[in-house]
């Protein structure tokens, strides 16, 4: 299956956070392509993660879809924006 139309959602994380992981496996399940942004590992993703959000950073995962920032595991968020890319 080829999707020219494919677009990448961005997962902010951190290692320890469980909630990222099953933001993650959800999408997965939904055959969305994840790349996933280790904000501990990472000092770009962090500085790029505090520039998307106004530096009002309360918790990961923050999902990036297309632009439209969801802040948490918020599954009917998330399906709302997942919309946008179809």
């Amino acid at each position: 299956m080829s999707d020219d139309n494919t677009k990448t959602v961005i997962v902010y994380s951190t290692n320890w956070c469980a909630y990222c992981k099953m933001a993650k496996q959800y999408l997965a399940g939904k055959n969305i392509m994840v790349e996933e942004r280790n904000i501990e590992e990472d000092p770009e993703a962090h500085k790029e993660l505090m520039d998307k959000i106004g530096g009002n950073f309360r918790g990961v995962p923050v999902i990036d879809i297309a632009g439209t920032i969801i802040l948490g595991f918020d599954r009917a968020k998330i399906d709302a924006a997942l919309k946008t890319l179809q």
